[in-house]
């Protein structure tokens, strides 16, 4: 190595992110995070542990990357975190630059720090993602290993200011009604194959579509052989950590995933702080967090603009997520804005671990189709329990500001009709089994809303009613419907006010419901 790229690696090497302080011979990311954000907490949780990198430091083009956006630099990047991690630990520099590549793969005691203006476009080549065993929707299956993922790492983190581009548009199925007339005919126009109004980029994705009987993870499909011709449809979330401890995430963005797009699973003090994720509207399963199973988190000052679901609370679906048995628990919602997205706040559909000690405070919605959203339905079995909901701010809601729907059968809010939601009313109601989901104990208030479809939907099991809610300090203009309560006990609703030309509050087949100050009790 020459005397002036040594020179440059010294240099490198002292170099921290603002967020990052030195302590001897370590660099522990504290992050911009205000420790006032644990006072008064409703709930007893500790302080998510932020990670810590040795003070060593390399950067991808001393391994060979190349920013000319076509060269793949895959092993180049996986060859300087390896080289890093099996250091002790350190930074890896990914410079100003376009930076094509496949799937990375992060290793303990490595912060992946992005400088501005870099951009990492994972590449459109199905082959170059493996298919791999992993949980999708709460069921394991196979997926497509995804463009940025960790399992069983610790101390991890990618920081900076740069951008990790999913090349999502390659995977994704495209609805022929999310997308203008002339949106519509340059799609179809650029290839891949259309049915029932839906455009799939290639056969193999339609195929695996037809192989999927309820949501995304295909039945039927046995050997590697069928698995393989199915790779398309297979499309993995853009980053996937799985059980790993001390995770952070700052600074960057994540946009355009061939799916959800940040989907930490089964992890233990992870923050999320100040990124950016963006998914087109139109994008299919287009989340932009997914938390599922996961104990101590802080998802903080970010922005989320989704194709689908913004900030969603998991922990797995049905008998696997029963199985598992790790409750999604331990969460910090705060100052944080969404743009776009089925739901600003959400839990489930897959809680079947069951959901607790969730707090979400001082958060901003603008145009998502549903503001808070608790949704689930018979045959997941768990419990969301101990939500505490407070300084909301929505407007341009197009649908519920606050929807409980635990007649959830899969589609965005508005996709369904009344008639569908109905029939599944209708079915005789069944026992009271591990299979019920349960939800109870949710706290709400200062919400103040404008513009809004519904303003309130309880829309309990019979055999389950949503217990347990206080609802108070609520302002929710221009509604063009106002509440209703069906299948609900111990509901209190305080100090609220609903501006709507419609009849301000519906109660069916629920008991001891209590609107400011008055008490209904309709069995």
């Amino acid at each position: 190595m020459d005397t002036f790229v040594k020179k440059l690696l010294v240099l490198a090497s002292v170099i921290v992110p603002v967020a990052c302080t030195q302590q001897a011979e370590t660099t522990q990311c504290k992050s911009d995070i205000d420790n006032s954000i644990y006072e008064n907490l409703p709930f007893n949780m500790p302080q998510v542990i932020q990670p810590s990198f040795p003070d060593y430091t390399v950067n991808i083009k001393n391994f060979g990357a190349k920013a000319d956006g076509k060269t793949l630099n895959t092993q180049a990047i996986n060859d300087a975190i390896k080289a890093v991690n099996e250091k002790g630990g350190g930074k890896v520099i990914i410079p100003e630059g376009l930076w094509l590549t496949g799937p990375i793969e992060l290793m303990s005691n490595v912060n992946l720090y992005t400088e501005k203006n870099a951009l990492v476009l994972f590449t459109d080549d199905f082959q170059a993602y493996p298919i791999i065993k992993t949980s999708f929707e709460g069921l394991e299956t196979r997926r497509c290993q995804s463009p940025i993922s960790a399992r069983n790492a610790e101390n991890i983190a990618i920081t900076g200011h740069g951008v990790f581009d999913g090349s999502g548009d390659s995977w994704r199925p495209v609805k022929k009604g999310k997308l203008t007339s002339s949106q519509w005919k340059t799609l179809v126009t650029s290839g891949g194959i259309v049915e029932d109004d839906i455009w799939y980029p290639t056969e193999g994705s339609l195929k695996g579509a037809k192989a999927c009987k309820e949501f995304n993870n295909p039945v039927g499909i046995e050997t590697d052989e069928e698995w393989d011709e199915i790779r398309p449809w297979l499309r993995p979330v853009l980053l996937n950590i799985v059980k790993s401890k001390n995770v952070l995430l700052e600074g960057v963005t994540f946009k355009n995933s061939p799916s959800w797009c940040l989907h930490p699973l089964s992890c233990e003090h992870i923050t999320i702080n100040n990124v950016k994720v963006f998914n087109p509207w139109y994008s299919q399963n287009g989340d932009a967090l997914d938390l599922e199973s996961c104990n101590n988190t802080l998802i903080i000052n970010s922005i989320f603009d989704a194709g689908d679901d913004a900030i969603c609370i998991k922990s797995g679906k049905d008998e696997d997520g029963r199985k598992r048995g790790e409750p999604c628990q331990n969460v910090i919602v705060k100052n944080n804005i969404v743009l776009h997205g089925h739901g600003g706040f959400v839990v489930g559909s897959e809680m079947s671990g069951g959901v607790k000690n969730i707090y979400v405070s001082d958060c901003t919605f603008l145009g998502t189709d549903v503001g808070l959203r608790f949704k689930s339905t018979r045959g997941r079995g768990g419990v969301v329990e101990n939500i505490y909901i407070d300084h909301i701010n929505m407007i341009d809601i197009p649908h519920e500001a606050l929807l409980f729907d635990l007649f959830y059968g899969g589609k965005g809010a508005g996709e369904e009709t009344e008639e569908e939601l109905a029939g599944r009313m209708k079915a005789a109601i069944p026992p009271v089994t591990e299979e019920t989901p349960a939800f109870r104990d949710i706290h709400i208030s200062n919400i103040t809303a404008g513009n809004i479809g519904r303003a309130m939907f309880f829309n309990g099991l019979p055999e389950m009613p949503i217990r347990n809610v206080n609802i108070k300090d609520i302002v929710i203009n221009d509604a063009k419907q106002g509440i209703v309560i069906s299948q609900a006990e111990n509901v209190t609703i305080d100090n609220t006010q609903v501006d709507t030309q419609g009849e301000v509050l519906q109660v069916k087949d629920s008991k001891n419901v209590k609107v400011n100050g008055k008490t209904y009790h309709n069995e």
